[in-house]
């Protein structure tokens, strides 16, 4: 198959093309190391200090106050864990969601077992952290709430914003993991005083995520090693994948309302097509509070699994959810917080997909779910 139609934009997304035009010299001629004193370390050092600010000017953040890492995951750990051990002195109770990404609860997980108490707040059925429940799941001993700023497979936003002014009030760290928000929402981390990043969710390159921590939030290290991002995250810098995506965050962030006016457009089209020509769709999420990119349906009758099987074959890249838990054919664990009790297919678009691609899923959809009831019905 020559020809793929790519719909799964949450999972990964293309490189841009001048982004690799920007990372090309790192890998060829740039390529010291920015730990050194002669003059090619120190073009990728001003490289990396160049990303951090432009990264910095993109979320309204000071440049010193932006680590690099590896990915969104390290960046989660980093900065989940970092928070608990050095403030645990103050109490070990932490707030998060049931919804979080992996990264978030299965570090949750390890630091119950270091004997934190963790509160895992119940999204609604539509995929909502309600402000209140986390304001009533506050104590006298909690040190952090961690909140996810979109959900990876349901595309929902979180009122981030109001649970960040709640935890100024009771003077508690606020981290949120941004990864899936970066790519389609204005971030102003004001009242954020921790948040990760990756760069391939915004057409930046793969094994290069960030990490935002406010000047007056203290750490402890991860990592033991050497001095690179402040002794934070030790070991060599990706120069070219640092500059890669610094780069494509500022791409993103000046073309951020056009993006999104042209996936809205597309979604609502593939979703009014599908809901008039197949029966039994229904969206898993908020109707009003998701990106515009993302559509989550279950069709009733049809297991995602078997699904996914005819799209591949007709070259359409679509997933049933996250990719990070894609090894299994169970509901996944977001689904099952909402209620829902069927698989679902998850389509998250881009810019680059066309009304054309937007037809021919519909075609093959409903023609995949023809032959897949039929042959329950025989």
């Amino acid at each position: 198959m020559n020809e793929y139609i790519y719909v799964d934009n949450s999972s990964t997304t293309k490189l841009n093309e001048t982004v690799l035009y920007k990372m090309l010299p790192y890998l060829k001629e740039n390529y010291g190391n920015a730990s050194t004193t002669y003059n090619l370390g120190k073009i990728s050092k001003r490289a990396i200090e160049e990303s951090r600010k432009k990264i910095a000017k993109c979320i309204n953040a000071d440049p010193e106050e932006i680590y690099f890492t590896a990915s969104g995951t390290e960046s989660d750990n980093i900065a989940i864990q970092g928070i608990a051990h050095r403030y645990m002195y103050k109490g070990k109770h932490i707030i998060t969601s049931n919804i979080e990404h992996l990264a978030v609860l299965n570090t949750c997980k390890k630091l119950e077992m270091e004997g934190f108490d963790i509160t895992y707040i119940k999204a609604d059925r539509n995929g909502i952290i309600d402000v209140k429940k986390v304001k009533e799941a506050i104590r006298n001993d909690t040190i952090l709430i961690s909140i996810m700023y979109v959900n990876n497979e349901i595309g929902t936003i979180q009122n981030i914003d109001e649970i960040a002014k709640i935890a100024k009030e009771k003077n508690i760290i606020f981290h949120t993991d941004a990864v899936q928000a970066m790519p389609h929402l204005k971030i102003d981390v004001a009242n954020i005083d921790a948040l990760t990043m990756s760069a391939h969710k915004f057409n930046g390159p793969k094994g290069v995520g960030a990490l935002y921590l406010k000047n007056n939030i203290s750490i402890d290290n991860l990592f033991c090693g050497g001095h690179q991002e402040r002794g934070l995250r030790p070991g060599t810098e990706n120069v070219a994948g640092i500059v890669g995506m610094a780069e494509a965050l500022d791409i993103t962030v000046k073309n951020l309302d056009a993006c999104n006016e042209k996936e809205k457009t597309l979604r609502d089209y593939l979703y009014n097509r599908l809901n008039s020509e197949i029966k039994g769709i229904s969206i898993n999420g908020d109707n009003t509070y998701r990106i515009n990119s993302n559509l989550n349906i279950s069709i009733d009758g049809v297991d995602s699994s078997e699904l996914m099987v005819f799209l591949d074959m007709s070259g359409i890249c679509a997933s049933g959810g996250s990719a990070c838990n894609s090894s299994t054919k169970e509901l996944s664990y977001v689904l099952k917080a909402i209620g829902q009790e069927n698989t679902a297919l998850r389509i998250t678009l881009s810019s680059e997909n066309t009304m054309y691609e937007m037809d021919k899923i519909v075609y093959i959809l409903k023609r995949s779910v023809n032959i897949i009831r039929s042959k329950k019905n025989n």
